[in-house]
C-alpha cells in the first residue's frame, strides 16, 4: 500500500526479541521514523521487540514520529541506568551462569545443585524485575490501547499448554508485555487473567500470522537480531547453551517463513483463491553483520556504550535498507524465504 501524493508507504513491522541486542532494533526504528516515508499499520513484537513496540506506540500517540523517537531513546537510557545501579537482568544471569563455575562434584549432586541454583524461585524469590518498573512508569497503556494505529501484537508462551498467545487491542497491558519478556531462568511466570506465561520467543519470535488477517498491508519488514546461521561449531558449555538459545528462538520464525512461502507459491500457481488468501512480501533488516562479533551472552550487557553502539549499527543498517529496497515495498519480496529454511 502507498500514498502517491506523499510518497509514503504502509508496512507491518516484526520485531524480534534478544535482550540488550534490542538496542539494534531501537536504532532501526529511529532511522525509519526519521526518514518518515513509512507508515506502520501493525507491529508484532516479542520480548525486547515487545518493549520497543510499546515504547514506540506510546511516543507516537503523544507526539507522532518525534515522540516515538524520544520515547525509544528514553526507554533504552532508563534500562542502562538501571543496569549501572546494579538492578539489571545481567545480575540474575550472572548468578545463574555461576552454576557452571562450581567446583567438581559428584555428577548427580552437581546436576541437582545446578537445577536448584538456576531457578528464579530460588535466587530471585521476590521476583524483582527492574524492567517492569520502567515500562509501567513510561508507557501510558490506556493511551496506547486507544490508538487505532499502529496496532500491536505482543506474543507470549502459555506455560501449561506450550501454545502461543498473542495479545492485541484491549489486551495490551504491562502484564502482557512482561509476559512476552519473561525468560523462565530469570523470572517467575507472569500471570495474565490467571494464566501463567513465559517469553514469547519460544513460540513466536515474532509472530507474523496476525498480519495476514488483522491488517491490510501485504508488506512485512522484519528486524531480525537472532542469527539463523553461525559459521563455527560451539564446543564449550557456554557456547553450546548460547547456540541452543538462538536455534530455539528462531524455530517459530522459520516455520512462518515456510508457511508464507507455501501460500505465495500456491497463489502464483493459481491453486489458492486470491479472494481468501493474499500474497505476503517479506523484507528484512538483519543484525547479523552488526552482531557477528558479539556472543549471545552480550544480550545481558546493559551498558550505555553498548546500547549506543548497537543503536548506531541499527541506524546504519536501516539507512542501507531504505536506500536499497524502499522502492520494492508494495512490488516484490526482498528476502528469499525458501533459502532461509532449506
Amino acid at each position: 500500500m502507498s500514498t502517491p501524493a506523499t510518497g509514503r508507504k504502509t508496512i507491518n513491522l516484526g520485531l524480534q526479541g534478544g535482550g540488550a541486542h534490542g538496542a539494534f532494533t531501537w536504532g532501526v526504528l529511529d532511522r525509519l521514523l526519521e526518514d518518515g516515508r513509512l507508515r506502520f499499520e501493525g507491529i508484532s513484537g516479542t520480548s525486547a521487540g515487545a518493549l520497543n513496540a510499546v515504547a514506540l506506540a506510546d511516543g507516537m500517540a503523544r507526539d507522532g514520529a518525534a515522540g516515538a523517537r524520544a520515547r525509544l531513546h528514553e526507554f533504552w537510557m532508563r534500562v542502562s541506568a538501571a543496569g549501572r545501579a546494579g538492578a539489571s537482568a545481567r545480575d540474575f544471569i550472572g548468578a545463574w551462569m555461576g552454576a557452571w563455575r562450581m567446583p567438581a562434584m559428584q555428577p548427580f549432586r552437581m546436576i541437582e545443585a545446578m537445577t536448584n541454583f538456576s531457578s528464579p524461585y530460588g535466587f530471585n524469590p521476590m521476583n524483582i524485575n527492574p524492567l517492569r518498573e520502567i515500562v509501567v512508569e513510561m508507557v501510558d497503556f490506556e493511551r496506547v490501547r486507544a490508538c487505532a494505529a499502529p496496532r500491536l501484537f505482543i506474543s507470549a508462551t502459555a506455560v501449561k499448554t506450550g501454545k502461543i498467545k498473542v495479545f492485541s487491542d484491549g489486551a495490551i497491558t504491562a502484564d502482557a508485555v512482561m509476559a512476552s519478556a519473561c525468560l523462565p531462568y530469570l523470572f517467575q511466570t507472569v500471570e495474565v487473567d490467571g494464566e501463567p506465561y513465559w517469553d514469547g520467543g519460544f513460540t513466536g519470535n515474532p509472530a507474523l500470522f496476525p498480519f495476514f488477517t488483522e491488517t491490510k498491508s501485504s508488506d512485512i519488514l522484519l528486524v531480525q537480531i537472532n542469527p539463523i546461521e553461525r559459521t563455527t561449531v560451539p564446543t564449550s558449555a557456554k557456547e553450546i547453551l548460547e547456540r541452543m538459545s538462538e536455534i530455539t528462538f528462531n524455530a517459530s520464525l522459520l516455520r512462518e517463513f515456510r508457511a508464507i512461502d507455501f501460500v505465495n507459491r500456491m497463489l502464483d500457481q493459481g491453486r489458492l483463491d486470491p479472494g481468501v488468501y493474499r500474497r505476503s512480501r517479506v523484507h528484512r533488516v538483519d543484525a547479523g553483520k552488526a552482531l557477528e562479533n558479539f556472543s549471545a551472552s552480550t544480550k545481558f550487557d546493559t551498558s550505555r556504550a553498548f546500547f549506543e553502539e548497537l543503536h548506531a549499527a541499527g541506524r546504519e543498517a536501516a539507512g542501507e535498507w531504505l536506500q536499497a529496497h524502499f522502492d520494492d515495498i508494495g512490488v516484490r519480496d526482498t528476502v528469499d524465504l525458501r533459502a532461509q529454511f532449506q
